[in-house]
């Protein structure tokens, strides 16, 4: 299969490329090639989505697009006026974020109510992130029709997450065992390795499958996640004037990491235990030279 990935060469949009490549399939990456050494084999299109230049796409066909780049409507409107409506798939990588979270109740499912899709702005803040991706969500649906397929990845982790999120908790379990837990044991957590994401949507491609899908992994506490990094001992201390990575300050909250991935799971989806998720983030930590945290 010809798959165009717009993004491809940071966390998630490499992982996908990785699996897609390693299954057999043939990758075009379109990005502003500021990452030209990561992928250098790969035919690689230079463009700018923030501009809309395109200019690169004009003389390439392929069978399916991949979105891991758009954050707002317009993005998603001038790619596909780029690529044309001769594709057999077009998969956006959306959120978790889209749900409305307001009232729900047990494991949501991906027929979960959205939150209003926003149009009005296009500047991406935590308020407008998930509107702003319901737009986009809406905008692929109406172009692609059963040939659009949106995937909502939650929390994701593994080597190269630009976020340390999940970092945050491997490097300090790795520094001595023991870990300072500024939150509630018992609050539900939820988070899913790349490799499995990317699994997915290439699943997805393979199996030419349409609608929506959770891309989450398996829901644990967070005591239970902060152990499976490494920790041997967890020290429950007061909040700080600095939330913790994924540590919930108000419990009706709780419900963002307990989304179902059944519908996903069903299609093929893999779920790596989580200590093997820790274990390569740790060596991939490791590689880098431990630098500064963002999330310290």
């Amino acid at each position: 299969m010809r798959i165009l990935v717009l993004g491809g060469t940071s966390f998630v949009g490499r992982a996908i490329v990785d699996d897609a490549v390693g299954r057999g399939h043939e990758v075009t990456l379109f990005n502003r090639g500021r990452n030209k050494d990561v992928f250098p084999h790969l035919d690689q299109r230079v463009g700018d989505r923030a501009s809309g230049d395109y200019a690169s796409l004009q003389n390439g066909r392929w069978d399916a697009v991949v979105d891991v780049s758009a954050y707002i409507p317009r993005h998603v409107r001038q790619a596909a006026d780029a690529v044309g409506d001769g594709l057999a798939r077009y998969l956006f990588i959306s959120t978790g974020s889209v749900y409305d979270h307001t009232g729900a109740q047990g494991f949501p499912a991906e027929d979960c109510p959205r939150l209003a899709p926003e149009r009005g702005t296009e500047e991406v803040t935590g308020a407008t992130y998930g509107p702003l991706k319901v737009a986009c969500e809406d905008d692929v649906t109406a172009r692609y029709g059963d040939r659009a397929t949106i995937v909502r990845p939650g929390i994701v982790a593994g080597p190269h997450d630009p976020t340390d999120r999940f970092t945050y908790w491997v490097r300090h379990a790795a520094r001595g065992g023991r870990v300072v837990l500024r939150g509630r044991p018992t609050q539900p957590t939820q988070v899913i390795d790349s490799t499995d994401l990317a699994r997915l949507v290439t699943l997805l491609l393979e199996q030419d499958r349409g609608g929506e899908f959770n891309g989450t992994g398996e829901p644990v506490t967070l005591a239970e996640l902060i152990r499976a990094c490494g920790a041997d001992e967890i020290e429950v201390a007061e909040p700080g004037e600095k939330p913790q990575p994924l540590v919930l300050s108000d419990p009706a909250y709780d419900i963002m990491f307990q989304f179902s991935s059944a519908k996903a799971r069903a299609v093929g989806m893999p779920v790596t235990p989580y200590e093997q998720t820790a274990a390569t983030t740790a060596a991939w930590d490791r590689e880098r030279g431990e630098p500064l945290l963002k999330t310290e």
